[in-house]
C-alpha cells in the first residue's frame, strides 16, 4: 500500500514463492484482492512458476499440530494453550512468519507484509495482512505495519486507526505504545511506523525484531 493510493493483495495463495511479489503485480489491474485458485492463476499467468514450499521444519511443525489434534479433539487456542505440556513452545509450534516494512522516500510512503499464516486455523481463513486498514496501512501522515494475532488486529482496525493518530500529531514512538496498550495484553503484537520525522517498532510476547535503514549509512 502506498500513501498515492495504490493497493494491492493476495491471500489463500499456493505454490507460489514470493507472493508480495504477484500482490505487486496485481497493482497493474483495476482489483485489489485475489484469493484461492484466482490467485494462483493470477500468478501463473504473470510468470510466477510451481513453487514447493514444504521444508522439513514445515513438516516437522505440521505433524505436532495434527498430533495435538488427534489427542485433544476440538480446541479452541485458549485451551490449547492451558493444556499445552510439550517442551517445544506453543508458538514456536503454532506460530507463522510475518515480514513487514515501512518506507518514506520523500514523498511518498509505503508499507507492505507477507506472512506466511497460522496454523492452527480453519482451512481457507484470511488473516489481518491482506486486509487494508488492519494490518498495514499508508496515508499522507505515514505508514504503518503489523503483526501478530490478526483477528485481533484486523477487528480493531489497528493501521488505519494508528494512521488517524499520527495525522493527530502523535509520535511514531508514541503510537507504539498506544498500540501495544490498545489490544488485550494476551494479544500478541508487533508494529512498526515511520512519518516524515521519524521511525519507531515495537512487539510484545516476543513477536517481532524490528530495524531501521538509513540511506545515510549505506552510503
Amino acid at each position: 500500500m502506498t500513501s498515492a493510493g495504490d493497493f494491492a493483495a493476495v491471500a489463500a495463495i499456493a505454490r507460489v514463492k514470493n507472493p508480495i511479489s504477484v500482490a505487486k503485480r496485481l497493482l497493474g489491474t483495476p482489483h485489489i484482492l485475489l484469493v484461492a485458485d484466482g490467485a494462483t492463476e493470477f500468478a501463473r499467468r504473470c510468470g510466477f512458476g510451481e513453487y514447493d514450499p514444504t521444508t522439513p521444519k514445515a513438516k516437522k511443525r505440521f505433524s505436532q499440530v495434527m498430533a495435538i489434534t488427534d489427542r485433544m479433539g476440538e480446541w479452541s487456542y485458549t485451551d490449547l494453550e492451558r493444556a499445552w505440556n510439550y517442551d517445544t513452545p506453543l508458538r514456536e509450534v503454532l506460530g507463522g512468519d510475518t515480514v513487514g516494512s515501512v518506507v518514506w522516500d520523500g514523498q511518498t510512503f509505503a508499507c507492505a507484509l507477507s506472512s506466511g499464516g497460522t496454523m492452527a486455523v480453519l482451512r481457507g481463513r484470511v488473516g489481518d495482512v491482506p486486509l487494508p486498514g488492519c494490518g498495514l496501512y499508508a496515508g499522507k501522515h505515514g505508514a504503518i505495519a503489523t503483526t501478530g494475532d490478526g483477528e485481533y488486529i484486523a477487528r480493531s482496525l489497528l493501521a488505519y486507526r494508528a494512521h488517524a493518530e499520527l495525522e493527530g500529531g502523535r509520535s511514531p514512538e508514541q503510537i507504539v505504545e498506544w498500540a501495544l496498550n490498545e489490544l488485550a495484553e494476551n494479544v500478541d503484537l508487533g508494529i512498526i511506523v515511520v512519518n516524515k520525522t521519524g521511525f519507531a517498532g515495537g512487539a510484545r510476547h516476543g513477536m517481532a525484531w524490528h530495524g531501521q535503514f538509513l540511506e545515510s549509512a549505506a552510503r
